[in-house]
């Protein structure tokens, strides 16, 4: 029996991603079979796709070939030899970063994350990551505070969308940045609106907070805007950047101003933040967080924004609509 998967064969653009077939085999000692349900369409499938320097040389940089996806959300269709705690039929999802684009995924037994049956796989598949990013800035990083006041920048994508509810569940005032035809969403969840085409955010936000930020939440990643950030800062304010800088080079300065700040006794800190410690570190943060995340979206206080659903073999279109830079929130592959 076969399944069918996109592989990428030559970087470049949508066009290259290709439907191959592979056997369906049993899984291997401590391995699942996973039926994938739903997948996500993210900025790294699209960043390691056209091979672009900045993860070359890394652990995302993928040598070819290789199937792009970040994260799934599937059944457990098969157990392998010594898996014990995975039962056939359970909901489970997998922060892939490689390999999502896919009828079927084999993973290893002990790096699954329960999922409930009950919710929708496309509208719980951005919480695995998107989400988790939006929630871990927010809280375990940040450590907002009811109150607060929060500046969003790059607030109208998947994880954009997502600090937006997630800050208004926590009680925030909102600024957030984007450009004017996505200004809607933002309003939508309470959030002043800034165009960062046609207005100097820097300027909006000292007359309108003149004793300026307890929190700014970064996901365009750009030293320029990073500088003008901390700049709005109170003493005690925290900014968290995320997401893809321009370069390598953009990243090293980045990170030296991370560390500058860090040493200077001004009152303020500026953290980066990466899903990788999810595979380095301690799984139990991530776990408990999805946990929360998964509880919240049953109880209707989070909806992800969906912009698009495409078959997962159509993942090239997916991938084109999410390069048009028209999306607002997330797009999503399904079975």
């Amino acid at each position: 029996m076969k399944y069918k998967l996109l592989r990428v064969n030559r970087h470049g653009g949508p066009e290259v991603l290709e439907v191959v077939e592979n056997d369906l085999r049993p899984p291997a000692k401590g391995e699942v079979r996973i039926k994938v349900l739903a997948a996500s369409v993210s900025r790294p499938d699209v960043t390691v796709r056209r091979g672009e320097a900045l993860y070359r040389g890394t652990w995302l940089g993928q040598k070819l070939p290789f199937t792009p996806g970040y994260a799934v959300i599937g059944a457990v269709e098969a157990v392998g030899e010594a898996v014990r705690d995975v039962a056939v039929g359970a909901r489970v999802g997998v922060l892939t970063v490689i390999g999502g684009y896919t009828e079927y995924l084999y993973w290893r037994a002990d790096r699954l994350i329960p999922v409930p049956a009950a919710l929708d796989p496309a509208e719980a598949v951005p919480l695995i990551l998107n989400y988790i990013v939006a929630y871990q800035t927010m809280h375990r990083v940040a450590k907002v505070r009811a109150g607060e006041k929060a500046l969003i920048i790059g607030a109208s994508g998947g994880i954009g969308t997502a600090l937006l509810q997630l800050g208004r569940l926590a009680g925030l005032k909102l600024y957030a940045v984007a450009s004017q035809r996505k200004h809607a969403i933002l309003t939508e969840y309470g959030a002043t609106p800034i165009d960062y085409r046609t207005q100097d955010f820097v300027a909006v936000i000292r007359q309108a907070e003149p004793g300026g930020l307890d929190v700014v939440l970064d996901g365009m990643m750009r030293l320029q805007m990073i500088h003008g950030a901390l700049s709005l800062l109170q003493r005690g304010g925290r900014m968290v950047s995320f997401g893809e800088p321009a370069s390598r080079r953009e990243l090293f300065r980045i990170l030296g101003l991370a560390l500058r700040t860090k040493v200077t006794p001004n009152g303020k800190s500026l953290s980066l933040y990466g899903t990788s410690t999810y595979f380095l570190f301690d799984q139990k943060p991530y776990l408990a967080d999805w946990a929360i995340l998964f509880q919240w979206l049953a109880e209707g206080k989070i909806k992800p924004v969906i912009a698009a659903r495409f078959p997962i073999l159509e993942a090239a279109h997916a991938n084109a609509l999410l390069e048009s830079g028209e999306v607002i929130g997330n797009v999503v592959l399904v079975s």
